[in-house]
């Protein structure tokens, strides 16, 4: 057996093993396809050898010849300690030896993960506090989303529901999309363009209105893009905007059973505080995975890459799936998804290490501690508490998110970690 080195991460392995085993183990196979063979003219179990060596005979010795290429492959990794990244490419050495297959086995290495110092690093942890005005908002939001409509006998304005037929003229002809019949438009939400909706504003049951407006030049439909064209509208009926009463009725038709308003406050507190300390947590973990990128330099084996690569076009095809959309004709090509998968690759390798290194493992009570946080938000927390610890996998899936909060702590108790007060509003709007 001899070993080469072709790049830092890439190693060959020249193997070989006797075609007498792989002549008994082909044979081995026959005998047991022998067992249930099905051939015309033949009872089951029955098929004549040499008919089975015809069927089947180069299946089963290629089966053969790739299980003990790999199989003398594993003995020999284990014997030099080597960290296979990936599967190997067996190829056949031409001039092999007299009854021997000889093959070389080309295959990558992990990388040795030296992280780097992240002691100079900057990382800014926002600080928030949940405020009666915080909750106040909720509430508002809550309300806004329980909104009904009651006709009213005057103009349209702002906030109003009107139900109205549209039809839209580009050089006298009508063009697609520009026709609607008992469309309900809310004014002031951005459904239709502003000229649009500032032409229905003002507007009355029964009336009947022509405007002319220009779609702007960066309008997606690019036959309309800096187009004049006309509107004819006629208004059906004016709908005003009506709030629920903040009260016991309306604590009940959001899940406080017992109408509770300081029950009701209570809970949106303790959501709000929960959706805050999840949100300062992410934009943390954020900021310190791009430090510990930034400060540890490694090669990364291609065959993880690609592996990754595959996975994020199987999660990007399921998700159109799911959404009920048409997949693209077109494969989506590696580079879409490399830098990604590279970055996965590299943070992998690196919280790797570090748990290894700096034994951060992740303990029960942190284990039992985030499942609780996460069951809190739900009706019966302690059916979801079970529901977790049910099946082994949800237990290694939250398992992986103490993991990353274990390196996310021990990086920002060495670098240069500052807490900065942030507003609620502000921490809210900002996209995780």
């Amino acid at each position: 057996m001899e070993t080469a080195q072709s790049n830092s991460l890439e190693r060959t392995l020249q193997l070989s093993v006797p075609l007498s085993s792989v002549d008994a183990d082909m044979n081995a196979r026959l005998r047991q396809i022998a067992k249930t063979a099905r051939m015309q003219g033949f009872r089951p179990g029955k098929v004549p050898m040499k008919m089975l060596v015809q069927q089947y005979g180069a299946q089963a010795h290629q089966d053969a010849l790739s299980e003990l290429a790999q199989t003398r492959f594993s003995e020999a990794v284990r014997e030099q300690s080597l960290r296979v990244a990936g599967a190997p490419r067996f190829e056949p050495r031409p001039g092999s030896a007299d009854g021997m297959f000889e093959f070389t086995a080309v295959f990558e290495v992990y990388p040795e993960v030296k992280v780097g110092d992240v002691s100079g690093a900057s990382i800014a942890r926002p600080v928030t506090e949940v405020t009666d005005a915080d909750v106040d908002r909720t509430l508002d939001v809550l309300r806004r989303q329980r909104t009904r409509y009651q006709p009213v006998q005057r103009a349209a304005r702002k906030g109003d529901q009107v139900t109205l037929d549209f039809a839209g003229f580009l050089e006298g002809e009508p063009f697609a999309g520009g026709q609607g019949k008992g469309h309900q438009l809310v004014l002031g939400e951005g459904q239709f363009l502003p000229d649009f909706e500032a032409n229905v504003e003002g507007l009355q049951p029964g009336a009947d209105h022509s405007f002319e407006l220009t779609f702007p030049a960066d309008y997606h439909a690019a036959q309309l893009a800096g187009k004049a064209v006309r509107f004819d509208v006629t208004v059906h009926g004016v709908d005003e905007p009506v709030l629920p009463e903040l009260d016991a009725e309306f604590a009940r038709t959001v899940g406080v059973a017992d109408g509770s308003l300081e029950t009701l406050r209570a809970e949106l507190r303790r959501n709000l505080e929960r959706e805050m300390r999840n949100r300062i947590k992410g934009q943390v973990k954020d900021r310190v995975m791009q430090v510990l990128l930034e400060a540890t330099e490694l090669p990364l084996p291609q065959s993880l890459v690609s592996q990754e690569i595959g996975r994020l076009r199987d999660s990007t095809l399921n998700e159109f799936a799911a959404r009920g959309q048409k997949q693209p004709d077109m494969a989506l090509p590696d580079v879409l998804f490399e830098e990604q998968a590279r970055r996965r690759v590299a943070l992998g390798l690196i919280l790797s290490e570090l748990v290894r290194a700096e034994q951060l493992t992740a303990k029960p009570d942190q284990i039992r501690a985030v499942i609780e946080d996460m069951a809190g938000a739900y009706e019966r927390p302690e059916e979801v508490v079970r529901w977790y610890y049910q099946q082994p996998q949800r237990l290694r899936d939250v398992e992986a998110l103490v993991l990353e909060d274990n390196v996310v702590e021990w990086v920002c108790a060495r670098a240069k970690t500052e807490d900065v007060p942030t507003p609620f509003e502000q921490l809210a709007s900002q996209a995780q």
